[in-house]
């Protein structure tokens, strides 16, 4: 009973079977072992997937795809490094013949407004009204305002000196007269380079007025003009009223200033700017 159950044990190990009924074993070989699948799928009535070896096919494949490549690399190369440069075209290029004949005629001085901007500005300042008189201490020199003149003219001298520097002030020019005892007026034409940003239309338009009503300049795209509704009063002054107007066109920028003991029509400083942007 021994050995026959240890036949049995034997003859159920992987990869030898009994080769005659004494129980001897022996060594399957594939072939064998491929029948014996077979045999198996014949009984159950199912078909059995054969494993397959991996062997060296895919390896090689994979390597005469990589010299293959390598191959046409080199070769690609060595053609190109054989042939003639492509010669580069002329950098000269032939010349345009100019057309013949008179060009246009400049423009006149009252169609080009650069003539008018950038000769003496002064002259585009409105003209003082028949009676007025000088101001104790007119600003700058012969009309003329220096960057310093002008920024003592403003609240914040210092901040402004340097707001002007950043708005690319390029010059600018003043009238200031008085009619009565207790008023003054002054008009300024501030001009910017404008290279960088638009300074005119920025100043023109950063004006804080508080305690002032303001209406539209006519004629403008956003030129404003205000009046103080209340007086600024101090111990020791007389009530200070003021009105001041604020407009642009190109690269100069318009401002007015009223300054009055009593109070200020709007229809005064209007008509002071209406007349003066006609003037640009």
């Amino acid at each position: 009973m021994a050995e026959v159950a240890e036949a049995a044990d034997v003859s159920e190990r992987p990869g030898v079977v009994p080769v005659d009924g004494s129980g001897a074993v022996g060594a399957v070989g594939d072939a064998d072992l491929a029948g014996a699948v077979d045999d198996v799928g014949a009984v159950f009535g199912e078909p059995v997937t054969r494993v397959r070896r991996r062997g060296r096919t895919a390896l090689l494949i994979a390597t005469a795809a990589v010299l293959g490549l390598v191959a046409g690399t080199c070769a690609g190369y060595l053609v190109q490094a054989d042939r003639e440069p492509t010669k580069l075209p002329s950098l000269s290029q032939p010349v345009v013949a100019q057309a013949k004949g008179a060009g246009p005629e400049p423009l006149a001085a009252a169609q080009d407004r650069r003539v008018k901007t950038d000769g003496d500005l002064r002259k585009l300042l409105i003209k003082r009204p028949k009676g007025a008189r000088d101001v104790d201490y007119p600003a700058g020199q012969d009309g003329w305002l220096s960057l310093g003149d002008y920024a003592d003219q403003l609240k914040n001298a210092d901040q402004e000196f340097g707001d002007l520097v950043s708005a690319e002030f390029r010059r600018a020019v003043s009238t200031e007269w008085r009619m009565g005892n207790t008023d003054s007026v002054a008009v300024r034409l501030v001009q910017y380079r404008q290279e960088e940003n638009l300074g005119a239309a920025e100043r023109a338009g950063n004006w804080n007025v508080d305690g002032a009503s303001g209406r539209p300049i006519p004629g403008t795209s956003d030129g404003m003009a205000y009046v103080t509704d209340k007086p600024d009063t101090k111990p020791g002054y007389l009530p200070l009223y003021t009105a001041q107007a604020h407009a642009w066109r190109g690269d100069i920028a318009m401002e007015i200033w009223i300054y009055d003991t009593k109070p200020i029509s709007k229809a005064k400083i209007m008509d002071l700017a209406k007349r003066q942007m006609e003037r640009l």
